[in-house]
């Protein structure tokens, strides 16, 4: 029990990461910063590689999430 409730912690821990992320992302596509969006890209673009890894979220839904946040930077240029 205690070693799930450990994982579930850590979990938790790298979803709510990945959200922030994710936000302070739309808010510079938003505020027309691209060149501070397309470094934050990365930095997403590496947390969801990593969490996909680990398990924390699917492969496929870290290619999805990855993919429509490069659009967003795309479409924005």
């Amino acid at each position: 029990m205690r070693n799930s409730a450990r994982k579930q912690l850590q979990n938790r821990s790298a979803k709510s990461r990945l959200h922030t992320l994710e936000r302070s992302f739309l808010q510079l596509v938003g505020a027309g910063k691209k060149d501070d969006a397309a470094k934050a890209l990365h930095t997403i673009t590496s947390a969801f590689d990593k969490a996909a890894k680990s398990g924390v979220v699917h492969r496929a839904t870290a290619n999805r999430k990855k993919s429509r946040l490069a659009l967003r930077l795309a479409k924005a240029k």
